[in-house]
């Protein structure tokens, strides 16, 4: 693979494949994955889910075999999770994850409409003291856990991480009390081990907050995968030369 023709193994939450009207295809070029790729002459393999913590990630990276396939190939890798790890959780994860197994179907429905129902409520209510769906320390242990094996299977490789975003979402009652702390702990985590925050903030706030992305409030339009796609594509550049510099002349 020459330094021209990176392949950036991005590994996601949904803010990676759902655009201003809906979820789309995982080879959409307009997605911020594939901006970022092309800013740079290359290609993105994207490896993504709905709602996808570090957690999650982490055991996608241990027992999906594409993700090894499309790292047999990786020049840098994209960490694009941690932000959903940040939203409130008045229900713990672990019990909220369990919906989908209730029996009978009617039962399951009926849990899944009361807690859709009654997330936005709690998570006003509960404020800043309110769980999210994977504390701060525990974030930062699985994306160490990804940038180790990631690093132990091909030593040297630029892993790049990025912050949480922002979002509006009804859905959430409008409360992100947790994102400060993951911040605080995710920088701290990447300042240890020499991985390149990319910020969201400055390149969505406004068009999240503004109203102009996905009408959930959480995902964005077009405009803000560019503007993400742009900056992470800056972000993987500027790795890639750091960690192959040019031969001495002499």
């Amino acid at each position: 693979m020459t330094v021209g023709d990176p392949v950036l193994v991005v590994i996601a939450d949904s803010l990676s494949f759902h655009g201003p009207d809906r979820a789309e295809p995982a080879d959409e070029p307009r997605l911020w994955p594939h901006v970022a790729a092309d800013l740079l002459g290359g290609r993105a393999e994207l490896h993504a889910g709905l709602g996808w913590t570090a957690r999650h990630a982490w055991r996608a990276m241990v027992g999906d075999p594409r993700i090894w396939a499309s790292l047999r190939h990786a020049d840098a890798v994209v960490l694009g999770v941690g932000g959903m790890d940040t939203l409130p959780s008045p229900v713990p994860t672990a019990v909220r994850e369990l919906i989908p197994a209730l029996r009978p179907a009617w039962l399951r429905r009926a849990v899944r409409e009361a807690h859709r129902r009654a997330t936005p409520g709690a998570a006003r209510v509960l404020g800043r003291a309110g769980p999210v769906a994977l504390p701060a320390a525990e974030t930062v242990r699985y994306l160490e856990r990804l940038r180790v094996a990631v690093t132990t299977l091909i030593p040297g490789i630029p892993v790049v991480g990025m912050l949480p975003a922002v979002h509006r979402a009804p859905a959430y009652g409008g409360v992100h009390a947790g994102r400060d702390g993951h911040v605080a702990a995710m920088t701290a985590w990447a300042a240890a081990h020499d991985v390149v925050l990319v910020d969201p903030l400055p390149h969505v706030a406004a068009h999240v907050l503004g109203g102009h992305g996905n009408p959930d409030g959480m995902h964005w339009g077009w405009t803000g995968h560019r503007a993400l796609g742009e900056a992470v594509g800056r972000a993987v550049g500027e790795a890639l030369t750091a960690a192959r510099p040019l031969p001495d002349v002499p």
